[in-house]
């Protein structure tokens, strides 16, 4: 089983899988930041994983983490998982905002190599969150169209 179910039936928004490969590079946050700690995540940057010590004690808290960003963030059209590894690979190119639909700041990232990195830095803070906020708008519009 690769992803993590909750009792109350919402399909899991982050895959467990994945989660444990950026442990791999938690030391530097990615896993916190994947799973919407992104002040954790930080602190995990700048420390290396709380001396490694953090880092270690993560592995086991992994699955709890999953289960949590299944409860806090929305499913929907736009892929988690999938978003996470196009910022994480080839934010400076702005292939996750394409993906999200966001063809300007997609562009300008492009342009900018991800606005000089620092729109980069935006987006591994918020990215959880403006999945969930474009996944709502389109439940909204898919909403409007079946009444």
């Amino acid at each position: 089983m690769t992803q993590v179910s909750t009792s109350d039936n919402h399909e899991p928004t982050h895959n467990l899988w994945l989660g444990y490969v950026l442990w791999i590079f938690g030391f530097m946050g990615a896993h916190r930041f994947y799973y919407g700690k992104p002040l954790t995540g930080t602190l995990w940057f700048f420390t290396l994983g709380l001396f490694f010590v953090g880092w270690i004690i993560d592995l086991l808290l992994i699955p709890s983490m999953a289960r949590e960003a299944t409860t806090r963030f929305r499913n929907g059209r736009i892929n988690y998982s999938l978003s996470w590894l196009l910022l994480t690979f080839t934010g400076v190119f702005g292939l996750h905002r394409f993906y999200m639909r966001k063809i300007v700041t997609g562009i300008i990232y492009l342009l900018t190599g991800g606005l000089f990195l620092l729109g980069i830095l935006y987006d591994f803070w918020t990215l959880n969150q403006q999945l969930s906020e474009c996944n709502a708008r389109d439940d909204g519009k898919r909403l409007g169209k079946d009444l």
